[in-house]
């Protein structure tokens, strides 16, 4: 019988049932090695598996894991990043989308004289997408929370669930509106099918609810949804006004 190096408990098994650690082991070459094997399949598998049950049953994998079956999936917080950075590097480099919206906006301000607003908006996009990205999530997991409330899941639980859908929708993007993009030349044509993408977003909403929530009919789900994009119009707004009075208050101060 060993003692945990952590918590002083005895570990009867390879694992210390007080703190989970490890039982020790010397570090070696071969410890080296298992570390190395464990993590890179271990984070491959959860990652592809996670995508796997995301892609056949959104809805279903989302309360699977917020019900406690966790152990094999990628985190979803951490797959919002990933999945970003993997979108976000297709349609810079791939779609040339910063070059699609350097034109359109150099055009549309060129009679203003401030064409350099389209190049700091193209790079503040492009280095600022994923941060963009999570800091949308409080508040659309507040809206699903208000819409979805009698369901039982809190607010925290809403923003993974919300995590799992722009997962979901992340996916749908890069599969299917991509490709369609990667043959638009014209610009208004590429913004127009790119910012209408938004359309795909509704079926994937109902679909995915439906599954986490299959006590409800198509018709409660289309009337909380839509009660869901209500609430996050609202709270946009909310925010938006208060940024606005907020940046206003600091420029009479420091001015």
């Amino acid at each position: 019988m060993e003692i945990c190096q952590n918590c002083q408990h005895e570990i009867n098994l390879n694992y210390c049932p007080n703190c989970g650690q490890k039982k020790y082991k010397r570090i070696d070459a071969t410890y080296l090695k298992d570390e190395i094997q464990y993590t890179l399949l271990h984070t491959n598998k959860g990652f592809f598996y996670t995508l796997k049950k995301i892609i056949s049953k959104p809805g279903q994998t989302t309360k699977e894991y917020l019900d406690g079956n966790r152990v094999n999936h990628y985190k979803p917080l951490l797959l919002v990043f990933v999945l970003t950075g993997i979108s976000t590097f297709i349609s810079y480099k791939v779609l040339n989308m910063g070059d699609v919206m350097t034109s359109f906006f150099e055009e549309a301000y060129k009679e203003a004289g401030n064409q350099t607003f389209s190049q700091n908006y193209t790079a503040f996009l492009y280095n600022y997408t994923t941060l963009i990205i999570m800091s949308f999530l409080p508040f659309f997991a507040l809206s699903s929370y208000l819409a979805f409330k009698k369901q039982g899941h809190n607010y925290f639980e809403h923003v993974i669930i919300n995590s799992f859908f722009y997962v979901l929708y992340t996916i749908a993007i890069i599969f299917i509106i991509s490709p369609i993009l990667y043959f638009i030349k014209d610009p208004q044509t590429y913004l127009l099918i790119s910012f209408g993408a938004t359309i795909l977003g509704y079926p994937l909403i109902i679909w995915f609810y439906k599954g986490l929530y299959p006590q409800l009919s198509i018709g409660q789900l289309l009337g909380k949804t839509t009660l869901m994009a209500i609430y996050a119009i609202i709270i946009y707004l909310a925010v938006s006004i208060f940024s606005g009075i907020v940046v206003t208050i600091f420029k009479v101060i420091l001015n």
